[in-house]
């Protein structure tokens, strides 16, 4: 028997005997001899430990990441340092597992955890209620706006042109076949053109997304941005940097209802794409309809703080009709990074992140313009991210770049045809002046 099949050949007959039938190739008879393949697996032989752990590893090797190249890579996604205390926690024992308890009070550790989590995205955004997490941030935002359909029941949902291109699919999947109208605001100087909304569209819709800073990076005017949801009588929902809000005013200073992102900067790696952490914060006309799970604080019969799932408005418990959404999980290892991350920077800690993420990115945006390789597309202030025209195909300089192990900014061609030599390039607090510098070289030797 194979070593890693654990059922003897003994205890193999007894359940094929309990089945009527006398080997396991006559469990599959089900399949259609048409579909089942005739000829034997080119595997190759089996290995002993000691080899099988070095053709892993040497495959494994062959993967490049984030501590082989230079990242200036960005686009909803971003290199940032994770202090040794997150792995630290997260790999022990008792968080380590991929099981979502479902009698959660039963896990009261992870249940505290989860709490903390909530109460620091509350801080964070500025926002009266949390959920324990999404999927992700586009998950996250399409959830908001199911979220707000329930109230609203409108037919249109206004959609900033400069939001993040897959969050933008993955709401056209949401209300594909809910015979909601997507309608796209469209960008002018890398802000979103609120002016140009036709009078049809705002008496139809129910809610306005923005994200700030948007996909280009740039700082919307979420003043302006909020009075103009009031005076059209549509709920706010916002996707958020999250390390911004360290800099950045807060969702809950200008009335947001409904604030999303992508957690991922907070303390969970890159990992090729995932898993990731999307947040939710909402104000407190919108907690008990809120998705996914929300652990509350409380009282036990000995007067000890307890935690306990609360307020839960899922199919699993309560008429599908009412239910907010499906959703019956949540991100909680990727959740308690984020909590270990905020708790271990604190408040000043995301604000010296932020701070250097944007001084280090004005820094590298104003040198690549000298070299006069680049050109300014928008005239519009950014966070740690920003656009330039490379005035040809960007393909060819990223290509140049990746030889010197430097993956250089995010090419926006395919996802906007009008601006097919622009790149989009992100700085993070890890980034040093002597790899600015030596960006701003290679730049200046293709002049």
């Amino acid at each position: 028997m194979n070593k890693y099949i654990p059922n003897t050949p003994t205890q193999a007959k007894e359940m094929l005997s309990a089945l009527g039938i006398d080997s396991v190739d006559r469990l599959f008879d089900c399949i259609p001899d048409s579909i089942k393949s005739k000829n034997r697996m080119n595997l190759p032989k089996g290995l002993s430990d000691p080899d099988l752990e070095r053709t892993l590893r040497s495959l494994a090797g062959k993967n490049k990441n984030t501590e082989d190249f230079i990242c200036f890579i960005g686009a909803g996604a971003y290199d940032r340092y994770i202090p040794a205390v997150v792995k630290a926690i997260l790999r022990r024992q008792e968080f380590y597992t991929a099981y979502t308890p479902y009698q959660g009070e039963a896990s009261q550790g992870w249940l505290q955890a989860i709490f903390e989590y909530q109460s620091m995205i509350c801080s964070l955004t500025g926002m009266e209620g949390s959920n324990a997490s999404l999927y992700d941030g586009g998950s996250a935002l399409a959830e908001a706006v199911t979220l707000s359909n329930l109230v609203k029941k409108k037919g249109c949902i206004l959609v900033s042109g400069c939001l993040n291109p897959r969050y933008k699919k993955v709401l056209d999947t949401y209300v594909r076949y809910k015979h909601i109208k997507l309608s796209v605001v469209p960008q002018v100087n890398g802000i979103t053109d609120l002016e140009s909304v036709s009078k049809e569209d705002l008496a139809e819709s129910g809610c306005l997304i923005i994200q700030n800073p948007n996909y280009f990076g740039c700082l919307e005017d979420m003043t302006y941005v909020s009075e103009f949801a009031k005076k059209n009588n549509l709920h706010l929902i916002v996707s958020v940097n999250p390390i911004s809000l360290g800099i950045l005013q807060p969702p809950g200073e200008y009335e947001a209802d409904i604030v999303t992102g992508e957690g991922q900067e907070l303390g969970n790696a890159l990992s090729f794409g995932g898993p990731y952490l999307g947040f939710m914060a909402v104000s407190k006309a919108f907690i008990r309809r809120m998705p996914g799970r929300i652990v509350g604080q409380t009282k036990d019969a000995e007067g000890k703080t307890g935690y306990v799932l609360t307020m839960q408005a899922r199919e699993q418990h309560i008429r599908r009709e009412k239910a907010t959404s499906n959703i019956c999980s949540n991100q909680a290892l990727n959740a308690l990074a984020a909590a270990v991350y905020l708790a271990a920077l604190g408040k000043e800690g995301i604000r010296e992140v932020a701070r250097l993420s944007f001084n280090k990115a004005r820094y590298l945006y104003e040198g690549l313009i000298k070299t006069g390789l680049f050109k300014e597309r928008f005239q519009t202030p950014f966070f740690n991210e920003f656009v330039l025209d490379a005035g040809t195909d960007p393909g060819k300089l990223q290509k140049a770049f990746l030889e010197r192990n430097i993956l250089f900014g995010h090419s926006l061609k395919d996802e906007f045809p009008d601006m097919e030599n622009d790149l989009l390039i992100a700085v993070t607090e890890k980034r040093t002046k002597e790899e600015m510098d030596r960006v701003l070289e290679m730049a200046g030797d293709f002049v």
